[in-house]
């Protein structure tokens, strides 16, 4: 009955607003309709492959048909695939000796575990450590084989109060992993230090929205079942890791125990869309190139860990009003405006509504892997991401990505003087939103955006906290530079600024970097594949390019991004590495001096 309910609400809904005309003119009334649709609690948070999307989507799309756009793609919608949960299968296992261990109570899979059994011995390695650098020395391996053996290691690291510390760079689970890996372990015994959690929770299966898996089982143990396979030993996990902590000295066991252990992961996958719809230029050359409008539309639904909420605690709506609403009206505003003016457009315009950019530009990422246009005739692409919380202290905005172009900075500083507040400009085309995925690809972007603030990614992004009047001024500003670029006798020239590789999702910088932009989103199963390659960075020197799938540094193999950052991080400056890669099905080797 509920659902029939919310669907007759929603039809009541389209038929006031869908099939209503809309102004022709960018107006705050219209703004707040849009964003009050999009921030309900009827969409329960817009999360990508839920039906609440779905509506979101056929929303937009009908706006766009009312203002007369022409639909691409199938009828407006640019469908991909994308991971939303993982759960845990039924052959989830752990026995060793006379004991049996109870999933979620005793042992869990870690959500990236590879699927399989295991069954023998177990080596105990400390942390997992392998570092050999000049200020320091941790190395859990020297002298033990492992190989097709179980490791059992701690989490984290001897210095957990110590946000300098010089264990950082080595401390994530993925990393660690990938060391056994390079050892020969066959499977990872995860445990938990009393410094790092007292309770010695199980880590919970967290989606990643990747299917980018360990290669091998990974399974998170309490520190009761690790004492037991420490029995005959004669040591406890408690004092193993006093000593560590104390001695800072690699301490390893052999233990004469045998694990027979399975892991299965099961993956959630679901059907989201990009929405996608056009305005054909009126000049017969130039109507061949694009610009492109753009904002993402989906948001973090209910929140809880691992959905990016910064109350990962709490189980709420998250409405997403400012994001991504804000910029989802201002897409569909910028789109009746320029339609009424298509008489004037020389270039064509293409307008996307993203889905899966909170899961990591995955929607953005996808439509530049498969224009439904020739990319290269894409010309500039405007990103609007939270365009609604204007800060009245500040009064000021942002533009991002003006150093794109030759010309962006000049456009802008044409229409800014007469507005009631300033404009920051800032000349890198790299940032955390959508418009990256573009300046990755060699496109000039702009990123109008009023900022993050207290209620970015907590339920309390609602749509009454928006100043709509600001952002339709906004919106006639940034319409009056896209009419300008469109109308260039000659298109945007674009120009690098700023890097195309991002420090990781962890934040934290590395010693080294080739100068790419790698996939974050794991779409490249082989390898990871480079996005984009920075002009003068060690890798273009090196004659790597984009499109290029880098399969091995030094000789050790790399499958994905958490593989990559790991070895990455274990090099330094004016080191000579040897980077192969598949290059339109061969491979070659690149040498590279970082």
């Amino acid at each position: 009955m509920k659902r029939i309910l919310f669907f007759l609400v929603f039809l009541l809904i389209l038929t006031d607003v869908v099939f209503a005309q809309r102004n022709p003119k960018i107006t705050a009334k219209e703004l707040k309709l849009d964003v009050y649709f999009l921030a309900s609690d009827s969409l329960k948070g817009r999360k990508p492959g839920t039906k609440e999307a779905d509506y979101a989507a056929t929303y937009i799309r009908d706006q766009f048909r009312v203002s007369g756009l022409k639909l691409m793609c199938e009828k407006g919608f640019q469908y991909f695939e994308i991971v939303t949960d993982v759960t845990a299968g039924d052959h989830n296992d752990l026995t060793f000796e006379n004991f049996t261990g109870t999933l979620k109570k005793d042992f869990m899979p870690l959500a990236y575990s590879s699927n399989g059994t295991v069954s023998n011995a177990v080596v105990f390695a400390g942390y997992g450590f392998d570092i050999d650098q000049d200020s320091l020395k941790w190395k859990d391996y020297e002298g033990v084989d492992v190989k097709g053996k179980w490791v059992m290691i701690f989490r984290g690291d001897p210095e957990l109060d110590n946000n300098d510390s010089k264990f950082i760079p080595y401390t994530e689970i993925r990393g660690k992993i990938l060391v056994a890996k390079d050892h020969g372990a066959a499977g990872v015994l995860v445990v938990t230090p009393v410094a790092l959690d007292k309770e010695d929770k199980l880590i919970g299966l967290h989606s990643e929205n990747n299917d980018v898996t360990a290669g091998i089982p990974v399974i998170n143990i309490k520190r009761e079942v690790g004492n037991r396979l420490l029995k005959s030993s004669g040591y406890r996990l408690d004092s193993l890791e006093k000593i560590l902590n104390k001695s800072r000295m690699s301490k390893t066991l052999i233990l004469p125990v045998t694990v027979t252990a399975s892991s299965e992961i099961i993956q959630k996958k679901a059907r989201t869309e990009n929405v996608v719809g056009m305005i054909e230029g009126t000049d017969p050359v130039l109507k061949n190139e694009y610009l492109l409008i753009g904002g993402h539309y989906d948001h973090l639904g209910f929140g809880g860990p691992g959905s990016g909420s910064r109350m990962p605690d709490t189980v709420a709506i998250h409405n997403g009003a400012d994001d991504n609403a804000s910029g989802t009206a201002m897409v569909i505003e910028l789109a009746g405006k320029l339609a009424a003016d298509k008489d004037k457009l020389k270039r064509s315009i293409i307008f996307v509504a993203f889905s899966g950019e909170e899961m990591g530009l995955l929607g953005s990422k996808y439509f530049t892997d498969h224009s439904p246009v020739d990319l290269k005739k894409i010309k500039a692409m405007f990103n609007f991401d939270m365009v609604g919380r204007f800060d009245k202290e500040k009064n000021s905005i942002s533009v991002s990505g003006t150093g794109t172009s030759l010309e962006g900075d000049s456009i802008i500083l044409m229409y800014e003087k007469k507005l009631p507040f300033t404009v920051t400009h800032s000349p890198d085309g790299y940032g955390p939103s959508d418009h990256a995925s573009f300046y990755a690809s060699n496109i000039p972007v702009f990123y109008f955006t009023t900022g993050a603030h207290t209620d970015y990614h907590t339920p309390f992004d609602d749509a009454d906290k928006l100043d709509y009047d600001t952002e339709k001024t906004i919106g006639d500003f940034s319409c009056n530079i896209i009419e300008n670029v469109d109308n260039l006798p000659k298109a945007l020239t674009f120009h690098e600024s700023g890097k195309k590789e991002s420090a990781g999702r962890s934040g934290r910088r590395m010693k080294v970097t080739l100068g790419i932009m790698p996939d974050f989103a794991g779409t490249e199963k082989k390898g990871l594949r480079v996005d984009g390659v920075t002009k003068d960075a060690p890798a273009d020197k090196g004659g790597m390019l984009k499109g290029d799938i880098i399969i091995s540094i030094n000789g050790m193999p790399v499958s994905n991004i958490y593989e990559y950052m790991t070895r990455l991080g274990k090099l330094n400056h004016g080191q000579t590495i040897s980077v192969e890669v598949i290059r339109k099905g061969k491979n070659e080797v690149l040498l590279i001096q970082l």
